[in-house]
């Protein structure tokens, strides 16, 4: 991938950050669980000098430039996932700009302000990856939506000032998405804990009688805000291709398209820090009088991660471009670019950790990390089981689910 002047600069401008502020503290910080609500807005706060975030100051660079998101998914997640999961959870705080007057009353200061953060909350307990069909309803109520349910592994549930929720609208018989701003519409959440990405807060989120305004209903915050003179890519700040991808395909299905692209290079960025660690490792260790490095199948691992890496590259830029494009494949390749890289980033780590022998089961070594980081990455967004699936029915037009 060619970067232009500025991409390259973002790039450069991003690993020295991370480099000087997030790799020295990563692993305590790592090891101390997930983030608090302070502690993220702090990193919002550092990484919006970069242009990374949601702000009206910031989301059209960051979100505008699909490859600027890929720049920064692949080099926040080669130094620390979780901040990257935490960070790329929080987009549904830019939909507060369009939502009902109440919410933007509560929150559109939070944002402007980069103190807004947000979740996506799809999963439910006894649905797992059936989100075309949720349980969680919105029944309509005069001017209101009154939502039940329940959703788990939900990124930043605990923290967040505004939940995006994936629920059945009974008045229309069909799947849609409800803003759910917490100073209005209080939901109850408990923490989870899980095998990787030890930084994210997740959570569970229980919506037991909440209401909501009529015009935080993602299909009406989108034909309100058109009927008011605002293009998609105002209301959607993606690419043009991208932001016409929401005119052809349902909101959530382009969003994934979008998420599982950025997945894939989330992945690189994991493989890349498990091979240079391991590659460096075979270069000082020795054994039998000579470097490891020197032994034909520790040669054999290097190779196999390196190839990983860059076979998972290659697909997911192919995701990038096809968002970039608008292209009718995007969700086909990004689907394809996700469930590869993700499964491909376990193979990578378990190799890289392999070529440390002990060293690498030592739980004061990153390898470890990478290896637990790299477990969950085929299981968000759609386990890879399900990318195979969309796959299959964008190839043939014939669903197996």
């Amino acid at each position: 991938m060619r970067l232009t002047d500025d991409q390259r600069a973002f790039r450069d401008d991003l690993r020295a950050y991370l480099a000087d502020e997030i790799d020295p503290i990563v692993d305590e910080r790592d090891r101390n669980g997930p983030m608090a609500r302070d502690e993220l807005v702090g990193y919002l706060d550092e990484l919006a000098d970069l242009g990374i975030g949601f702000t009206p100051d910031t989301v059209d660079r960051y979100f505008g430039d699909v490859w600027r998101f890929a720049i920064a998914s692949e080099e926040i997640s080669r130094v620390w996932p979780s901040l990257n999961v935490a960070l790329q959870m929080s987009f549904p705080s830019l939909f507060v700009r369009f939502a009902s007057e109440e919410t933007r009353r509560a929150l559109l200061p939070k944002l402007e302000d980069n103190r807004c953060i947000g979740c996506l909350a799809v999963t439910e307990p006894d649905g797992g990856s059936d989100t075309a069909h949720p349980n969680t309803v919105a029944r309509r109520d005069g001017d209101e939506f009154v939502l039940d349910g329940e959703k788990v592994w939900v990124g930043n549930a605990g923290i967040a000032d505004v939940a995006l929720v994936v629920a059945r609208d009974e008045s229309a018989d069909a799947r849609d998405l409800f803003l759910v701003d917490r100073e209005n519409a209080a939901y109850e959440t408990e923490p989870m804990s899980t095998l990787g990405w030890k930084g994210v807060p997740n959570g569970r989120l229980v919506l037991d009688d909440v209401r909501i305004p009529v015009g935080n209903r993602f299909s009406t915050i989108f034909s309100e805000a058109i009927a008011e003179g605002y293009d998609v890519h105002e209301i959607v700040p993606f690419p043009e291709g991208v932001s016409q991808l929401f005119l052809e395909h349902t909101p959530l299905n382009v969003t994934f398209s979008f998420m599982r692209t950025g997945m894939a290079f989330m992945a690189v960025g994991i493989m890349r820090a498990a091979f240079e660690d391991a590659l460096e490792y075979a270069r000082d260790r020795e054994t039998f009088g000579e470097p490891i490095g020197k032994h034909q199948l520790v040669q054999e691992k290097l190779y196999d991660v390196r190839a990983a890496i860059e076979a998972s590259r290659g697909l997911a830029r192919s995701a990038a471009e096809a968002l970039v494009d608008g292209d009718p494949d995007a969700r086909l390749l990004s689907s394809l670019a996700k469930g590869y890289a993700c499964e491909r980033s376990i193979e990578a780590t378990g190799d890289a950790l392999q070529v440390l022998g002990a060293a690498g089961l030592d739980l004061e070594n990153r390898m470890e990390r990478y290896y637990r980081d790299a477990r969950v990455m085929t299981i968000p967004d759609g386990t890879t089981e399900i990318q195979k699936l969309i796959v299959g029915k964008e190839l043939t037009g014939l669903s197996a689910y």
